[in-house]
């Protein structure tokens, strides 16, 4: 027989025939490598405990007793048949019952002993346990150490795909070590055999740990040097540089002082604006946290040197708002602002291209009607997008295409989403970060209460209340009609329901995703003139106009929602000088999920929120696609060790430092890794 290696075929392996090669595949298992670089989602401890009389209740555990009396199988009705039989050790007996695998009367033979893995339920003589993994003692294929336990498909168990894996690691000694010596002495990490191995079967929680520290520092390490060839490419356009900053000349028009976070971010850009390569930067602060201030002095910065900049935003309403704010920020500047969006007539429309060409505006806001055909500008250097993750990576290039010039303007991108550096960097790979981690004095900070269904008539009373002081008021709902076959709260019908039977007197307004463009930015216009009383909504007021006068948030079905998305919603309240209040309706009882919510009631920092809310639900819940071309990460975590991060970070500055385009024959495993790693985006390597 052949000798085995990284690249022979699973179906070489014992008991992988055409049907479980299939569902491998699914896996994406098709050779021993990715057998190998396939790792468990947990362990389970199955290290052997003494005495099932003092063994814990309700918590897996595994420990050795002898069979004491036969096994027999009763039969209760078709398809149902239970295995029963009694277990003792020095300490006690338990009862052990099997559901649909009478195997077992001949498996388990009286007066010999075994290890037993499961759960024990009761206390003393009367314990008792059910399906728990069994072998005969001295086996050591099941018990007796930390086990994996792998992502499965139909068809593929964890006792089959455990034992492939054990067949694979034969080939460990053919893995190359990607990272040399010096480096791996100077932070502390085991050879790539060693975490292979032991990532698969510990020999121990530290083993683990080792092995675990050395794959993520692995992976991240990796993921820098693949983004910084990537920046690299950045390095070879060009763009209008920014020499003239006279950030004095724009402060001292503002009407109040910037943060430090604010004044931070604002230099982070400057210093990308002053060169002559393109600046792709993430701006990320918090809802109310004053990234458009820092937008509009990288505004203010192009104009002081002859470029014009565009600001698109995802709905007309908040690029109207856009509008409005820049124009405030940026009065008795000289410069010129302009709104071009769907809703304008033709010869709006036609007025502001033909300004945009002749460079008669010098900051133009929009949505993505700035893409449509027709749309030209005299010198566009600086791009602005706001609530990047609306737009797709190509969008943003699109515009950026608009420049009609050799030179690529400028990026800066908005989000009000926070969300961990490290998923920021995996999401937005291709752009330096900053963040407003501040928020400018004088917000309302917002007053948060989780409470259940009974105490409804209090929440209607508390809204009319609201209402009678002058304020308004915003009650957000998970589905949109009836329709939703869960009983949810739907914005249509029980907007209805509110303005019939609850509050006929007041004004309530009902708006969703089903309805017209016009309708819905009709009856948003209407709330943020102070014409509606209670705006009752789904999730589409996320990212609305800025309502100062609106205190109270009421979410229906809380529960329904991702924590950062309840933190969005929340920020849409506290904008003005009046107390603001959060209210989140949830009859669940699940202790997790009233947790993650008791977690909103108890802080205001989104990026505290945004970690929680992806240790609890992943990363999925961020965002629906991954960003086209960035890597998905096996095993460093999202959440995040910073401290690791940092450390791959810097490691991979040192070697790019000496060998910047990883030639040297010493890296050229290394180099492979990195390609591996960015496999869709092979071609920044060439």
């Amino acid at each position: 027989m052949a000798e085995r290696t990284l690249h022979t075929p699973l179906t070489d392996l014992p008991g992988v025939g055409p049907a479980r090669a299939r569902a491998l595949d699914k896996l994406g298992l098709s050779t021993v490598a990715d057998l190998l670089a396939y790792f468990p989602r947990e362990y389970e401890d199955r290290t052997v405990r003494e005495g099932i009389a003092w063994l814990p209740a309700d918590t897996p555990v595994c420990f050795a007793a002898v069979v004491a009396e036969p096994f027999r199988t009763s039969y209760i009705r078709k398809g149902m048949e239970l295995t029963k039989g009694r277990i003792v050790d020095g300490t006690g007996q338990a009862a052990v019952t099997f559901f649909n695998q009478n195997y077992v009367r001949k498996a388990l033979q009286p007066g010999q002993t075994y290890f037993f893995y499961g759960t024990l339920t009761g206390e003393g003589y009367r314990r008792s346990m059910v399906n728990p993994a069994f072998e005969r003692e001295g086996a050591h294929q099941l018990t007796g150490g930390i086990f994996p336990v792998y992502p499965l498909t139909a068809g593929i168990t964890n006792r089959f795909l455990t034992g492939l894996v054990r067949a694979g690691l034969a080939c460990l000694p053919q893995v190359q070590e990607t990272l040399g010596d010096d480096l791996r002495e100077t932070y502390d990490l085991v050879p790539v055999e060693q975490a292979y191995g032991s990532i698969h079967f510990p020999a121990s929680w530290e083993a683990l740990t080792k092995a675990r520290r050395r794959l993520m520092f692995e992976e991240l390490f990796c993921l820098n040097l693949g983004l910084t060839l990537i920046r690299g490419r950045r390095g070879e356009q060009r763009a209008c540089p920014f020499v003239r900053q006279d950030l004095e000349a724009f402060t001292s028009r503002l009407p109040f002082s910037l943060t430090p976070a604010q004044l931070r971010s604002v230099k982070e850009a400057a210093a990308d604006l002053r060169r002559a390569v393109p600046m792709n930067r993430l701006l990320q602060g918090d809802v109310g946290s004053g990234k458009t201030v820092v937008a509009a002095a990288c505004a203010y910065f192009a104009w002081q040197n002859g470029c014009q900049a565009a600001l698109m935003a995802p709905t007309e309403l908040l690029a109207q708002q856009h509008q409005r704010t820049m124009e405030t920020l940026l009065a008795g500047t000289g410069l010129r602002v302009g709104l071009l969006v769907g809703s304008m007539t033709a010869a709006q429309k036609r007025d502001c291209r033909a300004a945009l060409a002749a460079g008669a505006l010098d900051l133009i806001v929009g949505t993505h009607a700035l893409l449509s055909e027709g749309v030209s500008f005299r010198r566009l250097g600086l791009v602005i997008t706001d609530e990047q993750h609306r737009f797709g990576v190509d969008q943003r290039a699109a515009l950026a295409a608009k420049s009609g010039e050799k030179d690529r303007p400028h990026v800066l991108v908005m989000s009000a989403t926070p969300i961990p550096r490290t998923l920021a960097l995996m999401i937005y790979g291709d752009l330096d970060l900053s963040v407003i981690d501040q928020l400018p004095p004088g917000r309302t900070p917002v007053a948060t209460y989780l409470i259940r269904e009974d105490k409804r008539a209090r929440l209607y009373a508390f809204v009319r209340k609201q209402v009678a002081q002058g304020r308004q008021v915003y009650i957000v709902c998970p589905a949109v009609d009836q329709e939703d076959p869960e009983g949810l709260k739907a914005a249509e019908q029980y907007g209805r329901q509110l303005q019939e039977e609850v509050f006929p007197d007041l004004r309530v307004g009902i708006v969703h995703g089903k309805q017209k463009a016009r309708d819905k930015q009709g009856v948003m216009a209407a709330f943020a003139a102070g014409e509606v009383d209670v705006l009752v909504s789904t999730t589409v007021i996320e990212v609305g106009v800025d309502v100062p006068n609106a205190s109270l948030m009421v979410v229906e079905d809380a529960d329904r929602f991702g924590l950062s998305q309840l933190h969005q919603l929340r920020g849409r309240v506290g904008r003005g000088e009046h107390p603001s209040y959060c209210v989140l309706l949830s009859d669940n009882r699940n202790e997790l999920t009233r947790k993650r919510l008791k977690t909103l009631a108890s802080t205001t920092d989104g990026f505290a929120i945004a970690e929680e809310d992806l240790k609890l639900r992943g990363p999925g819940d961020f965002f629906g696609a991954r960003q086209h071309g960035l890597p998905q990460l096996k095993l460093a975590s999202l959440e995040g060790d910073m401290r690791l991060l940092h450390q791959a970070q810097a490691a991979a500055q040192e070697v790019l430092a000496r060998d910047p385009n990883l030639t040297w024959e010493e890296h050229a495993p290394l180099r492979r890794r990195v390609e591996q790693l960015f496999r869709e985006n092979r071609d920044i390597f060439n």
